[in-house]
């Protein structure tokens, strides 16, 4: 059993995280000061820390180099909520083995544990089983009856046993890690590896490193040896996310790797070969990107080999239902709460509601009401204000289409943070980069 140590002074939060890892399979410690922390890592024996960097009278960055002084081979995953590129690379240089920003779900800091744990630098104090070790990295796939959903498996079951490079696009909140995950487990390579990397979120000063790892000494705060995605995936399947972030540079690195097999880790002139597949996904337009010349065409029909467009929630809505108990079921054990279902007035509110946020935001919307709810139904009390506004009650006019409703709700999200477009993005759940993109795509003068 993996032992952690927890380092957040938000009691609430921390417990709530301790509480889902135990049940998980760790033994969890928790410390609410950075002295406290201090001491327990000097006395204790432990196989992780997770961090926060915002704590009260002590320096985040500093409590991280305290503890690589301590205890060098300990990874360390730093936790904020202020999700700065600067302070980002100042912790990965520091000796940070990752960096993940608040808000994040459980299953993410999972995934990142995972591939914490499983780093060559780390001193394992145990080695849980195959069976353990599975039960925490697997993703759940929920599969439709209507006839998107039905494509889809279609496609999935035909990819899967191969080794093709797949592109799967699709809009914000569709499921595509999930998709990749599934296609992961019906492959030849599901006893090995399935590596997840948000490409948006790495910093491309660090990419390099994120990506093939580097030797202890390469630069300053390189206390250890770290392996990087593509080892950490051998033998198995790495999936980039948001593929089109990456910088001209950092595509260069990456095709390299892909025509090659072979690797470097930064600061050692050893060629490590890798045998890694390789599925990525964007929600925007990469062929138009190429055009654009953003994105390297090479790269491009490297990664294409075979696409799947992930539909969005408006085109399998014969499978809300589906989905929607599914989602129940599953925040009801997260919450070990025990709700029934859901009222007639909830799920007339669900089918006419857009969800522009796709299964993301169906799974976000019932995991809040299972959370307010008190009775066994979820009632539209208990739904966000946006759910409830187009009902029966509100009919959509005949020429109402999903583009329509996207382009007024953007509208609404700029005027509601006066033009503010990282505020507006917020609100919307999406990037910057994909509300400009939509921006100009529906030629919005503003």
């Amino acid at each position: 059993m993996s032992k952690i140590l927890i380092i957040e002074d938000d009691a609430a939060f921390c417990q709530m995280l301790q509480k889902f890892l135990t049940k998980h399979g760790y033994e969890v410690q928790t410390s609410y000061t950075a002295q406290d922390a201090k001491t327990k890592i000097k006395d204790g024996v432990f196989d992780l820390v997770l961090t926060d960097l915002r704590l009260p009278n002590y320096d985040g960055i500093q409590l991280l180099t305290d503890i690589k002084e301590e205890k060098p081979k300990i990874p360390v995953i730093v936790m904020t909520g202020y999700a700065e590129v600067g302070t980002a690379v100042s912790a990965m240089k520091k000796g940070a083995f990752d960096y993940i920003s608040k808000p994040f779900t459980p299953d993410e800091m999972v995934m990142v544990m995972q591939n914490a744990l499983k780093s060559d630098a780390v001193n394992t104090v145990a080695v849980k089983s195959q069976k353990e070790h599975k039960k925490i990295a697997r993703e759940t796939v929920i599969s439709g009856a209507g006839s998107a959903s039905k494509k889809l498996n279609e496609y999935i079951g035909l990819v899967a046993p191969t080794d093709m490079s797949v592109l799967i696009s699709g809009e914000s909140g569709t499921g595509k890690e999930v998709t990749a995950k599934a296609i992961h487990d019906k492959s030849k390579r599901k006893s090995f590896s399935f590596i997840a990397v948000d490409c948006g979120a790495i910093p491309k000063e660090i990419a390099t490193s994120e990506f093939f790892g580097h030797v202890k000494g390469s630069f300053t705060g390189a206390v250890s040896d770290k392996i990087g995605h593509f080892e950490a995936a051998n033998g198995g399947t790495l999936f980039l996310d948001e593929i089109g972030n990456l910088s001209y540079e950092n595509q260069i690195q990456l095709l390299r790797a892909l025509q090659e097999r072979k690797i470097k880790r930064i600061g050692s002139n050893k060629e490590i070969a890798v045998d890694v597949r390789i599925i990525t996904a964007t929600n925007e337009d990469l062929a138009e990107a190429v055009e654009n010349g953003n994105f390297r065409e090479d790269l491009f029909h490297r990664l294409n080999e075979f696409s799947i467009e992930i539909p969005s929630l408006k085109d399998r809505f014969e499978d809300l239902v589906l989905f929607a108990d599914y989602f129940l079921q599953r925040s009801n054990e997260v919450l070990n709460k025990k709700v029934l279902g859901f009222s007639d007035k909830v799920l007339n509110a669900f089918e006419h509601y857009h969800w522009p946020g796709n299964l993301r935001e169906l799974q976000n919307v019932i995991k809040r009401a299972v959370l307010l709810t008190e009775d066994d139904y979820i009632d539209v009390g208990n739904l966000p204000k946006q759910v409830t506004e187009i009902t029966v009650d509100r009919p959509l006019p005949d020429d109402f289409s999903k583009e329509t409703y996207e382009k007024d709700r953007i509208i609404r999200a700029l005027k509601r943070t006066n033009f503010n477009k990282s505020k507006a993005a917020k609100l919307l759940q999406v990037t910057r980069k994909t509300l400009y993109n939509k921006i100009n795509h529906y030629n919005l003068d503003l």
